[in-house]
């Protein structure tokens, strides 16, 4: 009795090396089962079978795991806003030099990427995020809006001054991909202006997607 479960730890014990090492080929392996007892061959091929199945199980259910997990932190980002110039009806400019332009009437900010205080968005994920810039502004000076990602220029909207064109209004929009991190922000040019109330001049974007 001891001889035949010495016998039957040592077949387990080379099947599992087999298996773990991956050296064994099927010829080995095969040679192998027909030089057993037969039941006991029997025994070797359904655990084998067991094995791979349990095997291919674990596999799934972490693939399934790391996919809702996935699934989980795409759903918890979202980044989404809109902010107007406030101002109270007043016209916000014209300065000497190109100013960051600061909305500090906050609509929405759906996860807190942009602040009023600096009028500046930066992207908490990477993504590709969708931005929108639209003023309203008379014609006495000029309107010039410049929409920079870091320190590089994006998109720009602008109107020419006319003494006779008395309201102007227009805008300007992008798509842009965004590493965490980043900083995108509205710039008015030098001589330009915009009208500044809670309702006109209006700077928003979201999260399309992450990357």
């Amino acid at each position: 009795m001891n001889f035949a479960i010495l016998l039957i730890v040592l077949l387990f014990s080379d099947l599992i090396f087999a298996q773990d090492v991956g050296n064994a080929n099927e010829t080995e392996i095969s040679m192998e089962i027909q030089s057993c007892n037969p039941d006991m061959c029997d025994l070797l091929i359904e655990f084998g079978a067991m094995t791979e199945k349990l095997r291919a199980v674990e596999t799934r259910l972490k693939d399934s795991e790391t996919q809702i997990l996935e699934l989980r932190n795409k759903e918890r980002t979202k980044v989404i806003f809109s902010a107007a110039t406030g101002g109270g009806d007043n016209a916000i400019g014209p300065f000497n030099t190109d100013t960051t332009l600061i909305y500090r009437t906050v609509i929405t900010n759906i996860g807190n990427a942009y602040s009023q205080f600096t009028g500046i968005f930066v992207a908490p994920v990477a993504g590709v995020y969708y931005f929108t810039i639209f003023y309203h502004a008379g014609g006495y000076y000029k309107a010039h809006l410049l929409l920079y990602k870091n320190n590089e220029l994006m998109v720009t909207t602008h109107d020419h001054w006319s003494l006779i064109d008395t309201a102007d209004n227009g805008g300007n929009a992008v798509f842009l991909q965004l590493q965490p991190g980043d900083q995108v922000y509205v710039r008015m040019a030098e001589n330009a202006w915009v009208w500044g109330t809670d309702h006109h001049t209006t700077f928003s974007g979201f999260l399309v997607t992450q990357m």
